[in-house]
């Protein structure tokens, strides 16, 4: 593919953290490049450095050397304000955990972004209900996560993930809480909504089955690819 088809580029991606009187080399000099429409999984034990690459891709955090750029635009040269607003709109985050807010509804949760985006309750409200009804949902909806299942927490959690239409999806250990049977499910509906929705996928993880469905597979170890 040419270069015109890249969305996400990082460049020489450096990571260290101030540990004693020392560093911690987290990422040495990783490059990667990101197609439209990809799907891409990033393979390695725990403390390969792969969760802090796709955090620093998907603009959570910043490296201290190295270039990021998405479709043609210097990610590290926006302000967080900016960047933020960038995130919000155009990509899209699953973790292992959840993390929905306790105090929402299945439904309130989904309508976050669109809400932090400035988009109408109203609106917000039709696209959430939209996902969750696409994800089996549409009888839990009203139910607040205490309520629902992993399984069903996790596909809250895509369906937030989603629900601005972003055009990358990042995931990272995603299936890693759920036994093996919701773990299927999870996994099938990831390929299923990259397809349906036109996304780039990248998932973070250290299962070999779930890596090995992925036409594209880095394997990172000690903060450097193998």
């Amino acid at each position: 593919m040419s270069d015109s088809n890249v969305f996400l580029k990082a460049v020489d991606i450096h990571k260290s953290y101030t540990q004693g009187t020392g560093e911690l080399e987290i990422l040495r000099g990783v490059s990667l490049e990101i197609q439209e429409g990809e799907a891409l999984a990033i393979l390695g034990a725990s403390g390969a450095g792969k969760s802090t690459l796709l955090q620093i891709m998907g603009t959570l955090d910043r490296p201290n050397r190295g270039e990021l750029h998405c479709n043609g635009r210097d990610l590290l040269a926006m302000g967080d304000e900016e960047l933020s607003r960038f995130r919000n709109s155009e990509m899209g985050f699953v973790f292992q955990f959840h993390h929905l807010l306790s105090e929402f509804t299945a439904l309130e949760n989904v309508m976050i972004p669109c809400r932090v985006g400035g988009e109408s309750i109203k609106l917000a409200r039709e696209k959430a209900l939209h996902l969750l009804e696409f994800m089996g949902l549409a009888e839990r909806h009203q139910h607040y996560p205490n309520q629902l299942s992993g399984g069903e927490l996790q596909r809250v959690a895509i369906a937030r993930a989603l629900v601005r239409h972003p055009k990358i999806l990042f995931a990272d250990e995603p299936t890693g809480n759920l036994d093996s049977q919701t773990s299927g499910k999870i996994q099938e509906l990831f390929f299923r909504l990259k397809e349906d929705m036109k996304l780039a996928l990248v998932i973070v993880t250290h299962d070999l089955t779930f890596a090995a469905r992925f036409p594209k597979v880095y394997r990172m170890k000690d903060g450097q690819w193998l």
